[in-house]
């Protein structure tokens, strides 16, 4: 099957730019820490995925009905209400540690939180760490 066409995909434009520009301050802080993060993590550079994803390594994925496309490994997007961060919710190990992480919620193969400042970060980084070696790079 051919790689489906992604309304969402990677561009040139500046992930601290698109940070900079959030107008919550707090938001911009946990935005910069989690970038660095998932910079550190990963050994990627910071990509802009659409107008408000911000990506880290690149992979194939692959559905059960056989579609298939190029997405990041991981990534995060602040939105207005929350940070929402990707592709770090599959492994059954993880299950264990979120009960560590602190104030957040789950949706499919999303972590959500409101704040850096509700979580333990060093049990995010490890979340993060299960994540980038769980998934096959391109």
């Amino acid at each position: 099957m051919a790689k489906a066409k992604l309304k969402t995909e990677q561009s040139q434009a500046s992930a601290l730019d698109f940070i900079n520009s959030l107008d919550n301050d707090q938001k911009r802080l946990d935005s910069t820490a989690i970038l660095e993060l998932m910079q550190e993590v990963s050994g990627e550079a910071a990509k802009m995925w659409g107008g408000s994803i911000i990506g880290f390594g690149n992979v194939s994925l692959k559905y059960e009905s056989g579609r298939e496309l190029d997405w990041f490994k991981i990534g995060f997007s602040p939105r207005k209400q929350n940070l929402a961060l990707y592709g770090l919710l599959i492994l059954k190990e993880q299950q264990a540690i979120l009960q560590k992480l602190g104030k957040h919620s789950t949706g499919k193969g999303c972590l959500y939180i409101n704040s850096l400042e509700d979580i333990d970060k060093t049990v995010l980084k490890k979340i993060i760490e299960l994540a980038c070696n769980r998934k096959k790079v391109k």
